[in-house]
C-alpha cells in the first residue's frame, strides 16, 4: 500500500440501476466463478475497503435500496450520503470489471475531497464531511441531468488523475455490446 495513501476507507458499491440499456440486471451477470456483484465486492475487500455499502435492493449483501428509484447514480450517492460515516470512501459502478487495485489505490492516493479520472466521472474518491454530504445532498435534489456526477465533480473541484494508464480497467458494461467485449478481455 502506498505510504500516503489513507489506510481506513470504505467503499460505495452502486448496484441498483435499472440496466435497461444492457436488458438485464447487470449485478447477477455471470463474472468468473460467480457474479459481476460478487466480484466487484470482493475486489473491493481485496483492495483494502474495511466496508463495502452496496447501494441498491441487493439482499445478499445487505444492499440499502434506494428510497427513490430512477435517480441515477448521483441520486442513489446523494440518499445513501447520510447513513455513510465520515471519512475515505471510494465509489464503484458494479459494471467495471476490470478495475484494479493499482487503480484504487491510486485514487485514494489523492489528496483532495473528490478524485477521479479524467473523462471518467467513476470510480471516484470521496472525503465524505459536512461540507460534502451539504453538496451531495444538494445536487442529488436536483432534476434532470443538472442532478450528475460531474456536477458534483465540478462542485468540489475534484481532482483528476490522468486516464492513459488507466484505459483498460475503466471499461465497463453498458450495453450487451460492451459486456461481450470485457468477457473477452479477462
Amino acid at each position: 500500500m502506498d505510504a500516503g495513501m489513507t489506510r481506513d476507507w470504505r467503499a460505495v458499491l452502486l448496484a441498483g440501476g435499472r440496466s435497461s440499456r444492457m436488458g438485464t440486471d447487470k449485478a447477477m451477470l455471470p463474472w468468473g466463478a460467480g457474479t459481476l456483484i460478487a466480484h466487484m465486492h470482493a475486489l473491493l475487500l481485496t483492495a483494502g475497503a474495511r466496508q463495502v455499502v452496496v447501494s441498491g435492493h441487493r439482499p445478499e449483501f445487505d444492499g440499502v435500496p434506494d428510497a427513490q428509484p430512477g435517480t441515477g447514480p448521483m441520486g442513489a450517492l446523494a440518499q445513501l450520503a447520510p447513513q455513510l460515516q465520515e471519512g475515505q470512501w471510494l465509489v464503484v459502478p458494479v459494471d467495471m470489471p476490470l478495475l484494479t487495485v493499482e487503480l484504487v489505490h491510486a485514487l485514494l492516493s489523492v489528496d483532495a475531497a473528490c478524485a477521479c479520472v479524467e473523462d471518467h466521472p467513476l470510480p471516484m474518491a470521496l472525503r465524505l464531511d459536512a461540507g460534502v454530504r451539504a453538496v451531495l445532498a444538494d445536487i442529488g435534489a436536483r432534476e434532470g441531468r443538472v442532478r450528475s456526477l460531474r456536477a458534483l465533480h465540478d462542485r468540489l473541484r475534484a481532482t483528476y488523475v490522468p486516464a492513459p494508464p488507466w484505459r483498460e480497467a475503466l471499461r465497463n458494461g453498458n450495453t450487451p455490446e460492451e459486456w461481450g467485449a470485457l468477457r473477452t478481455m479477462r
